[in-house]
């Protein structure tokens, strides 16, 4: 198994086409929680993320010999799978979904740092609001936005790499990010605003 775990994601592959297990085994391993993570925050939903992983995962089982190596990593098609299945899940079921859950909250403390601004004397409780403030505006928006502050902030994709998972061009992802900082500034601008004027 440690031999396996110094192989390449298309090696491994390989080894998995040819029926070796434990090549899934290490692949599911060394994958499992980025995705489950793009799951998360895309969702806002453990139990969403938790589906979502079984089946990008059951599915590479089932066609590990369909992915090309030539198209790009692994990880990029990985992060394709979980992005159709996700956006399926929210399409059969967003009335029920709750918006941020507990271990979606916990999953905040992995907020790029340049998404929540913080100053010196900030208590903790204040820190968790804004972290709270912050995942609430990116599930608030536009789904090619979301995509893009995931995959860009959260999983550090290069733009070339999130405009693979995505299936459009490098600008477009560009053009998406730089929109949604905008607009996550301005949303959380307002929310400064309104709690500044707030009677302490």
């Amino acid at each position: 198994m440690a031999a396996l775990a110094n192989l390449r994601d298309d090696e491994l592959l390989r080894l998995l086409t040819a029926g070796d297990e434990q090549a899934f085994a290490t692949l599911y391993e060394r994958r499992q929680g980025a995705v489950y993570r793009f799951a998360l925050q895309m969702s806002g939903s453990p139990a969403v993320a938790e589906e979502v992983t079984q089946e990008v995962f059951m599915i590479l089982l089932r066609e590990a010999k369909t992915y090309d190596p030539r198209r790009g990593p692994l990880a990029s098609y990985l992060y394709g799978m979980a992005r159709r299945l996700v956006w399926r899940h929210l399409e059969r079921n967003r009335p029920h979904l709750p918006l941020v859950t507990g271990e979606a909250e916990a999953e905040d403390r992995a907020l790029p740092e340049q998404l929540i601004s913080r100053s010196e004397t900030q208590s903790d409780l204040e820190r968790d609001e804004v972290i709270h403030a912050v995942r609430r505006a990116i599930l608030a928006l536009p789904s090619g936005y979301r995509e893009a502050v995931v995959l860009c902030e959260f999983h550090e994709l290069s733009y070339a790499e999130a405009a693979q998972v995505l299936g459009c061009a490098v600008g477009t992802v560009r053009s998406r990010l730089h929109r949604a900082r905008a607009l996550l500034a301005e949303r959380l601008g307002a929310r400064n605003s309104s709690s500044a004027g707030c009677p302490a």
